[in-house]
């Protein structure tokens, strides 16, 4: 038996976050949604000035909202498929209250986007449901603040609005982005580079979003995987998913350490970075670690940035050509770099990328941050029942926790539903 993520239809959304606003507060005044994400390739290297190619979800995070004249944020959210099934957590918080460390809990994530917006509003009323999996590295956090920040943003004065091409106004959505990362920096107290926010206010269906942080643009390209008769088919490995044990800090130490050493931005703008890196090693090498085995780990952090950017680079040249295969072979190397180099996967990752493979993936890789969370394998639609069905089998045969799947196909970004 296959346990699938529960995904709503968006009629369905839309009226059990009305019906829940309605329970809370009275009538709201719209309901809006903003898409979790998965990153196609390009891992740990946003904050080395990496390319990264990530899509959104069809799962999303859906917003019902109001103002009220009351000077405070009222919310209440309820994570499920079913609201009889669903937890619902409630908070207040006046708005006069929220600054850099308070909430530092989950309403930190929606009072906090739009305390860093600066949005003119008197007081606001806040419902939430999602079908985003929280802890499986699909950026819950970021589809929770984004949908919130627009909501927010249509809701207040015209502070963030620009005029579109229409002669419409809406809301700036750079703005919002800039707002959502300084809220779960600063309020929340989490570390983010932008990259999940971005794609989910930028997303565009059919299409994966290049992110270059070096430049700081962006660009849509084609993944109309569907036309192909593919699918995303997204396992959620349940593994424990925590970066909080120092091992995700390390490897960002070693990387900015050597990036500082080489004088130069990027790792991808030096020569020979990992042969340089053994100076920068040497002179860092940690108590109680020997000094050859530490430049061995080191050089093998900056060849995965290395080559993650380069691959990445690659990967986008083959979906521009429509070169699938090829691509796959781009996520299967990633994930390679990510198990061998980089040293972020975990075993429930690497069981379900190869399982995957063995099922006629062209490519699969694990996705995010690793340390546990969700991988993700390119499949003919036909064959994605039976890998599912077959890493499910993988993981009940080696005593792992119970996976969830979905399927995905690049859909929207952040949008008013009604």
């Amino acid at each position: 038996m296959v346990n699938w993520f529960s995904t709503r239809s968006n009629e369905q959304a839309i009226a059990d976050v009305t019906a829940l606003f309605r329970e809370y507060f009275a009538e709201p005044a719209g309901v809006w949604s903003a898409p979790g994400r998965v990153n196609l390739i390009g891992e740990h290297v946003d904050y080395a000035g990496g390319i990264c190619l990530p899509f959104a979800l069809s799962q999303r995070t859906y917003v019902a909202a109001a103002l009220n004249q009351d000077g405070v944020y009222r919310v209440v959210s309820q994570f499920g498929a079913e609201n009889t099934q669903a937890e619902t957590m409630r908070a207040e918080i006046a708005m006069d209250q929220v600054c850099p460390g308070y909430p530092d809990d989950w309403a930190g994530y929606v009072v906090g986007t739009i305390w860093a917006a600066g949005l003119d509003l008197p007081g606001l009323d806040i419902a939430i449901v999602s079908d985003v999996p929280v802890g499986a590295g699909l950026s819950s956090s970021a589809a929770l603040e984004c949908s919130v920040a627009l909501a927010a943003a249509d809701l207040s004065a015209p502070d963030l609005a620009e005029t579109s091409t229409n002669g419409k106004t809406q809301p700036d959505r750079t703005a919002l982005m800039q707002a959502a990362i300084r809220a779960e920096n600063e309020v929340v107290g989490a570390s983010t580079g932008g990259l999940d926010q971005r794609i989910a206010l930028f997303a565009e269906p059919g299409h994966a979003l290049a992110i270059d942080f070096a430049t700081d643009s962006t660009q849509q390209v084609p993944f109309q995987i569907a036309d192909r008769g593919l699918a995303v088919l997204i396992t959620n490995t349940n593994a424990p998913h925590s970066l909080a044990d120092g091992q995700y800090a390390s490897r960002r130490a070693v990387v900015d350490g050597v990036t500082a050493d080489l004088q130069v931005t990027s790792l991808r703008y030096a020569t020979d970075a990992e042969a340089a890196s053994a100076r920068w090693a040497e002179a860092n090498t940690p108590d109680g670690v020997g000094a050859a085995a530490w430049q061995e780990v080191v050089g093998k952090r900056v060849r995965h940035i290395v080559s993650e950017i380069a691959r990445t680079a690659t990967a986008i040249e083959q979906l521009q050509a429509g070169d699938l295969v090829g691509f796959g072979e781009s996520m299967q190397a990633s994930h390679a770099s990510l198990r061998d180099d980089y040293e972020v996967s975990v075993a429930q990752l690497d069981v379900s990328v190869d399982v995957a493979m063995e099922h006629g993936a062209l490519g699969a890789r694990m996705t995010g941050g690793g340390f546990g969370g969700s991988s993700i394998a390119l499949l003919p639609s036909e064959k994605v029942e039976q890998a599912a069905e077959a890493i499910a089998r993988a993981f009940a045969e080696a005593g792992f926790a119970e996976p969830e799947f979905a399927v995905a196909l690049p859909g929207a970004g952040a949008r008013r539903e009604a």
